[in-house]
């Protein structure tokens, strides 16, 4: 499983001494949910014109790409979309991605409604772990966020059909809006329970341009965690690692871990080092980034290892990015650039 680590080095640092240790992949442009705080229909109709099989990059490419990310200090990676399960023969790249010596954990991100077909060939193929997408245990609701008419029981019965065939802990994420799903939070931490599943709460966030994001549909972690303890008696967990972006807490009982990711209210910048690759080879440095850094182009026009290696270095040296921190000023700031859409480059 050896592979060329020649120019392996965990120093490669930003401008804020910030390392790469994650790295997020776009297998995949194209969804089959609409949801609202990401490809809203209205603006993304089910006949879009998505990536096409040339523009993406092959597994090959991926593979190449994320050798030198680990060369420089990636432990982690995450293969998103759009929704991953989409990309045919998805397996042929996690087993390809597992060769590469200095990973230590390969994960994936999914909607869920295709999770039941693929689970069995996922594990096989050796990926480490799932996060499955999950927004309400009401029908209505949740063909409300998805954009689609979609049964939650089919994403409940992904879950299942994951645990069985040997994925645990997987983590349950839902994005929480004000006024739209807030009020079904202690419903999920009651179906949650006991489990083994991990249920982690998304702060609603501006991401792209599209969604129509206003800070008062933003429910704020202090609140969120308030609305859960007034039912449920929590305290709080250690951080699984340095820079762990879900502040983690757990029911007394034992019976639920909980994260929150809250980005909004408890910006994470400074502990930030993630990068992401867009599916047609658009390396970009945080989810609000305006531009990306095209390494498609670096691939096919012959460019060696060595040299992806050395932009991929130059490109995480320059990074100085901390939406979060920033956001109230760089909102109003009218000459900014347009924000990539979140379904371009996972979340």
């Amino acid at each position: 499983m050896a592979e060329n680590t020649d120019n392996r080095s965990t120093d490669v640092t930003d401008r804020l001494q910030r390392p790469v240790r994650d790295l997020r992949i776009s297998v995949i442009d194209a969804c089959n949910f609409r949801c609202r705080y990401c490809m809203p229909a209205d603006k993304f109709p089910y006949h879009y014109n998505f990536l096409n099989s040339k523009e993406r990059l092959t597994f090959e490419e991926i593979t190449r790409i994320a050798r030198q990310f680990v060369a420089i200090g990636v432990i982690k990676i995450r293969l998103t979309g759009g929704e991953p399960l989409l990309r045919k023969d998805l397996p042929e790249l996690i087993a390809s991605l597992l060769q590469i010596d200095g990973l230590k954990d390969l994960n994936l991100t999914t909607n869920g409604y295709l999770l039941a077909k693929h689970a069995e060939a996922l594990k096989i193929a050796g990926l480490d772990r799932i996060n499955v997408s999950l927004d309400s245990l009401d029908d209505e609701v949740f063909g409300e966020m998805a954009g689609r008419d979609a049964k939650v029981e089919r994403i409940l019965h992904g879950l299942d059909v994951a645990t069985d065939v040997g994925f645990d802990k997987i983590k349950v994420n839902m994005v929480v809006q004000r006024g739209v799903n807030d009020d079904g939070v202690l419903d999920m931490v009651e179906h949650f329970r006991n489990t083994g599943h991990i249920l982690r709460f998304i702060e609603y966030m501006d991401v792209g341009n599209l969604n129509d994001w206003k800070k008062s549909q933003v429910l704020p972690y202090e609140e969120l965690i308030d609305n859960i303890a007034a039912r449920y008696p929590i305290e709080a967990e250690a951080p699984n690692y340095t820079g762990e972006v879900a502040r983690r807490y757990r029911l007394q009982d034992g019976s639920l871990e909980l994260g929150f990711i809250s980005s909004v209210s408890k910006p994470f910048c400074r502990d930030c080092h993630r990068a992401r690759l867009s599916a047609e080879g658009k390396l970009y440095t945080c989810l609000f980034a305006s531009e990306g850094h095209d390494l498609r182009a670096l691939l096919r026009e012959g460019g060696t290892d060595d040299e992806l290696n050395g932009a991929i270095r130059d490109i995480w040296g320059a990074r100085e990015d901390r939406y979060s921190e920033m956001r109230a000023e760089l909102r109003a700031d009218e000459t900014a650039q347009p924000k990539v859409e979140m379904y371009h480059i996972g979340g």
